[in-house]
């Protein structure tokens, strides 16, 4: 019997003094050598002996302890369901009596130390457990054989064919072959990221859901962003719903929030979703559009779902192309059950708002920076987070109790709504923070799996339509994606806390159970893995008594009110934005009754709406279409929280990316002094010029520019600091490149920073007044480096007053830009 070196078998329990002392080390040859082997083999076939004795006594005392079900009484009657017990369990007199065989007290480098992880669950031990790192180390095969040559299939001769005995090839082939694993249907692109949820107060009074059990707690979370309608290699910044999924490994198991940058959903019920995918995809004969939603087939669906007026409302909007995954909204988008100890209830909807405020691109902008950089959110949280600049958000509860729920004037159950933060303000209850971009982006963003059944003690459902059936779909949908039903053992997926249950086998499988038990009740393995009763997960027990029927309720029927409510809560300039969106997707579609249809749609959000989008048509305005519900409740005519200018964020120009825009001549330590301004207040700058390479300045010496603008034009900017020199205005005039670059960051409302001469943005023709003579405040000429100005201007982000008075935003005027 081989034992690990140093060790003989021992047990904790079981009595093994009798090879104390049997064995002494004492001086002799090799006769003496083979006395002492002789006595451990005796003396180990002894103890395996007694293992199994013991095993065996151990076996029938631990069933014996259990003469009966103790706790099937407890699964009748309705008291009982109410105060679900802890499953019964005796204890075994040796730890050998749960092992799959006595044999595991073998020890070596690739079994482990077999009983030293009773009762452990390795695969909830952190992500370090799974990295690895090649730094140093040879080439080998998946099975570890060391690779001579990575250069040459093996071949008979030099000139021969390639043999098929090659196995180090036909490996290494056959694993790219099957490298990629089919793409989510949809929020196939996405972008994750580690941090932690940190809890403001405890919310025991609430909910006993363990992320806001004390003040202060924190919370691993892993968070993926994603756009919704493209395929994983589209672009980033289309017209579309952004997916926002939080993964919670809490002491208590996994939770999801699984949401979007959207408080609401298009269709009502899950029986709608495969039509509602199929419509937003590319139409299916040819193949397009990728990532957009403007073609016939989408239309023509929304047009003949009228509940899907208000998210077209929110998709038509600024909201459908944010600046940056870190300044935007977050939303559960359903309403939840909060559970306390008591087992009280309470609904509730979850916010997640951005520390950097909410801001979004203009579509003209977002059009060119699809073409200069498809990666632009990706690449903007990967480098935020590599700079120490961590994405912050707060997470806010809306809760309200079900007497409340029944008095509005819709349906909290019904996800083309949100609950007006005039009715239920929001409360800040924690904040998020990330922290660490992912090692692997397959092995942890592609790989993560979410699921809005993945909840934990204290969080509950309604009986939300829509929910209701993404909780089978998202579980469906990683069976194929990713192999099984094991995805949970993948280490991006696997909890922080013990996995112990008795699901077995199934393909990919990495968890090597103990003992000959998987089934319950059992007296065999002590009644383990027992239930936890009260302790874990219990549904709150929600009266039901009504028919068996297919339908919505009344208030469902109310297609158009928070519809107007959202038109109504948006500036001028963002209702010229949602005019000019609406404008633009239908002049796409190309059969011209489904124009009239959505265009009914609008008559019954707005008069001026409809009219726009008619106009920039050249069309007449149809009748609008029925009215099924008109809702007569008191209800606020109009919400500032569902405008973005009413979170301008707290964290001023962190995160900005500014370019110090640089010619000949310029002063480098002008530059130099706005640089590192910029970079203490987190922000990003960057010199850059129409080439790279070393600038000469105008004082014998040069600077270094880092980036071009041929790889990184205006667009991909929130703002321009022009350091001018002697010959600066010479330079803009004669270089139609800069002139655009200016010229963009003014159409797109940013802010232009002129040091010098203002003969700079003469030569761009950029103008330093409105439309009408006022001063435009965000075009900034300064005789000398002000950083405190220059700060103030870049933080405002956006001059929309250049655009509102203007043209309003027509689109002759849009092509201009």
């Amino acid at each position: 019997m081989t034992t690990k070196a140093g060790k003989t078998p021992t047990s904790s329990h079981r009595d093994e003094s009798f090879l104390t002392g049997t064995l002494t080390a004492t001086s002799g040859g090799p006769s003496t050598v083979k006395m002492v082997e002789d006595d451990i083999a005796a003396l180990a076939k002894v103890a395996i002996l007694q293992a199994l004795a013991t095993q065996k006594l151990g076996t029938q005392e631990l069933v014996a302890a259990m003469p009966i079900n103790a706790i099937k009484a407890t699964e009748y009657g309705t008291a009982n369901t109410m105060s679900p017990v802890v499953g019964p369990t005796a204890t075994p007199r040796d730890d050998v009596v749960g092992a799959s065989t006595i044999s595991e007290i073998e020890a070596n480098a690739k079994v482990g130390e077999g009983v030293a992880l009773v009762g452990a669950s390795p695969a909830s031990a952190s992500l370090d457990r799974a990295r690895t790192d090649a730094s140093g180390q040879p080439l080998t095969t998946n099975m570890g054989m060391l690779i001579s040559d990575n250069q040459s299939s093996l071949k008979a001769g030099l000139r021969g064919p390639t043999l098929l005995e090659d196995f180090v090839l036909r490996e290494k082939i056959t694993h790219f072959d099957h490298e990629r694993i089919p793409e989510r249907i949809v929020h196939a692109r996405g972008s994750g990221a580690h941090g932690y949820f940190e809890c403001y107060d405890e919310l025991t009074h609430l909910t006993k859901a363990a992320p806001f059990a004390q003040r202060g707690k924190t919370t691993p979370v892993f968070v993926r962003f994603s756009t919704v309608a493209g395929e994983r290699g589209s672009a980033d910044a289309v017209r579309d719903v952004r997916g926002f999924a939080v993964k919670f490994y809490t002491d208590a198991g996994n939770w999801d929030i699984v949401g979007n940058n959207m408080p609401v959903f298009f269709i009502q019920d899950a029986m709608k979703f495969p039509d509602l995918v199929h419509a937003v995809k590319p139409e299916p004969h040819h193949g397009m559009p990728q990532a957009a939603s403007a073609h016939d087939t989408f239309w023509d669906f929304a047009g003949l779902m009228p509940e899907s007026t208000h998210m077209l409302m929110w998709l038509m909007s600024d909201r459908a192309i944010p600046r940056s995954f870190s300044t935007m909204q977050g939303f559960g988008v359903h309403t939840f059950r909060l559970i306390n100890e008591a087992g009280e209830s309470v609904f509730c909807k979850f916010h997640w708002n951005p520390k950097a405020g909410t801001h979004s691109l203009v579509w003209p902008e977002a059009v060119k920076i699809n073409g200069a950089d498809p990666d632009f959110h990706r690449r903007d949280l990967w480098e935020s987070i590599e700079a120490g600049n961590f994405p912050e958000w707060e997470l806010g509860l809306q809760v309200f109790t079900e007497a409340q729920a029944d008095a509005f004037a819709f349906d909290v159950l019904d996800a083309t709504k949100l609950v007006p933060e005039e009715l239920v303000p929001v409360t800040p209850v924690g904040r998020m923070v990330l922290t660490r971009n992912p090692d692997n982006f397959f092995a942890e963003t592609e790989q993560v799996a979410f699921g809005t059944a993945n909840v934990i003690p204290g969080i509950d459902f309604s009986n939300d339509p829509l929910l209701s059936g993404r909780h089978h779909s998202y579980l469906d949908t990683q069976l194929s994606r990713l192999g099984g039903p094991n995805f949970h053992e993948i280490p991006i997926n696997s909890p922080v806390t013990p996995i112990h249950n008795n699901q077995r086998d199934g393909i990919h499988r990495q968890a090597i159970p103990r003992g000959r038990v998987a089934y319950e009740p059992n007296s065999l393995g002590g009644g383990c893995p027992f239930q936890s009763g009260m302790h874990g997960f219990v549904t709150f027990p929600a009266p039901v008594a009504e028919d068996k029927v297919r339908g919505k309720p009344e208030k469902f029927a109310d297609h158009f009110s928070q519809a107007q409510l959202f038109w109504n809560s948006q500036n001028d300039v963002e209702k010229n934005h949602i005019v000019a969106a609406f404008r633009f997707e239908l002049s796409k579609v190309q059969v011209h009754p489904v124009r009239e249809r959505i265009l009914g749609l609008l008559m019954n959000v707005h008069a001026d709406l409809a009219a726009g989008v008619a106009t920039g048509l050249g069309c007449e305005l149809p009748k609008p279409q029925p009215v099924l519900l008109v809702s007569t409740s008191a209800k606020p005519s109009s919400s500032k929280a569902l405008s973005l200018t009413a979170r301008p964020g707290t964290t001023g120009i962190a995160g900005m990316r500014v370019a110090l825009l640089v010619t000949e001549g310029i002063d480098a330590e002008k530059v130099h002094a706005v640089y590192r301004a910029l970079a203490d207040r987190k922000a990003a700058p960057r010199i850059v010029a129409t080439k790279l390479g070393r600038l000469p300045t105008g004082q014998s010496g040069s600077i270094d520019v880092e980036v071009s603008t041929e790889i990184a034009p205006s667009v991909l900017w929130d703002a321009v600091v022009v350091v001018g020199g002697a010959s600066s205005g010479e330079a803009f005039a004669n270089d139609g490149e800069l002139q655009e670059f200016l010229r963009d960051q003014y159409h797109h409302c940013k802010p232009v920073i002129a040091i010098g001469p203002s003969d700079i943005l003469d030569a761009a023709r950029v103008p330093l007044q409105l439309p009408g003579g006022d001063p435009d405040d965000g075009v900034t000429v300064l005789g000398d480096v002000d950083i405190e100005q220059i700060v103030r201007a870049i933080a405002r982000r956006r001059y929309f007053d250049r655009q509102r008075l203007a043209e309003q935003y027509t689109r002759s005027g849009q092509l201009s830009a």
